[in-house]
């Protein structure tokens, strides 16, 4: 809204000028999110453990979890929330439709998100809303909003996937685009909510992820940069960096109360929206894959749950100890700040290769 506010007032002072530049733009949404999470943070939790929203611990989680762990509150990603719609409503462009695709996505799986956090709090148990409510709403969700990206966006390259390291490697998906959006959406969703599970252990990788993405949007929406890497060039899609700093920023500053020991935990609320936004990203970017790339570590543990469940239904059997794979470790005997600060390391590793592959064609 001031963006636009600052577009009518260009003419009459021009040095308003500079507000036009992305990466002005970017930091200011950066840093605005992140001063409204850490304004309202103190507060905001001191008043969901007065109202006893209580994040409600797994049974049959490691011991020490419901030692340490019972009594802190949950829904922290409504403080993300919040700190994110004020970045990218402040200096975001909303003329733009992809803004308008991610802010769709980011609050519907929010709400969504919300509501499954209520249940759990309403009801104190770890359960929450159905799984296969939850799948459903996602599947929705995520349809509409593609089939809304494939009507109003103006990029002729929307249907085709692309494939890191091959130049001319290009599979154009025609009406599959729809079914494979939604996978790519509702698999991220769901990839960050199984991770957040340990104090700032989905908190990072979000940041990580985004920062590349804040890259890859700014060269894939720029012309010049776009022919000298060999990726297809996407009109308007740069002003995605801006959303992505609004989620870096809000992000950094839920890490500051989510750190270990949490104060906060995000919850649904957070994790759903956050895992849905990026997967929407990797789309309009035409980088689906490089998020795979990027955000393995969600994959990782996606994967160990459904290897899981395919195990004990198969078999009889478990692989782990306990899934997610970060549950496994703590079960072996690992301390959680071990088990979050070596993920961690593997987030910034695998980010690094998924930027790798923009050069590497």
């Amino acid at each position: 809204m001031l963006y636009l506010l600052i577009l009518e007032l260009i003419e009459s002072y021009s040095f308003l000028n500079v507000f036009k530049y992305l990466t002005v733009r970017t930091g200011l949404a950066v840093f605005t999110s992140l001063f409204v999470v850490f304004l309202i943070g103190n507060p905001f939790i001191k008043y969901f453990s007065s109202r006893q929203i209580l994040d409600p611990i797994r049974e049959d989680g490691p011991d020490e979890h419901i030692v340490k762990k019972i009594g802190t509150p949950t829904m922290g990603g409504v403080l993300i929330l919040i700190g994110l719609f004020s970045g990218i409503l402040l200096w975001g462009d909303l003329k733009n439709t992809y803004i308008w695709f991610l802010i769709y996505v980011v609050g519907s799986y929010g709400l969504l998100g919300a509501f499954d956090d209520y249940k759990k709090v309403k009801y104190k148990n770890s359960s929450g809303i159905s799984f296969k409510f939850k799948l459903t709403s996602q599947i929705i969700i995520a349809l509409i909003g593609v089939v809304a990206l494939t009507y109003f966006s103006e990029n002729q390259d929307l249907k085709n996937l692309y494939f890191p390291f091959f130049k001319n490697l290009i599979i154009n998906l025609g009406w599959f685009f729809i079914p494979f959006g939604i996978f790519i959406i509702v698999g991220s969703s769901n990839a960050v909510n199984l991770t957040d599970g340990l104090d700032g252990l989905a908190t990072v990788p979000v940041i990580l992820v985004s920062g590349c993405f804040a890259f890859i949007s700014y060269v894939t929406g720029n012309i010049v940069f776009s022919e000298y890497l060999q990726i297809p060039y996407i009109k308007g899609v740069g002003e995605v960096t801006v959303f992505l700093g609004a989620i870096i920023g809000s992000c950094l500053g839920f890490l500051w109360f989510n750190a270990p020991p949490a104060k906060i935990f995000m919850g649904d609320t957070g994790s759903l929206s956050l895992g849905g936004s990026l997967g929407a990203i990797g789309i309009i970017t035409k980088h689906e894959i490089v998020l795979a790339i990027t955000g393995g570590l969600f994959v990782l543990e996606a994967i160990s749950v459904i290897v899981q469940v395919i195990s004990f239904k198969v078999t009889g059997k478990r692989i782990f100890k306990m899934a997610p794979i970060h549950h496994h470790y703590e079960k072996k005997g690992w301390p959680e700040s071990t088990v979050v600060i070596r993920f961690w390391i593997v987030a910034i590793i695998l980010a690094m290769i998924g930027l790798a592959t923009l050069k590497f064609r």
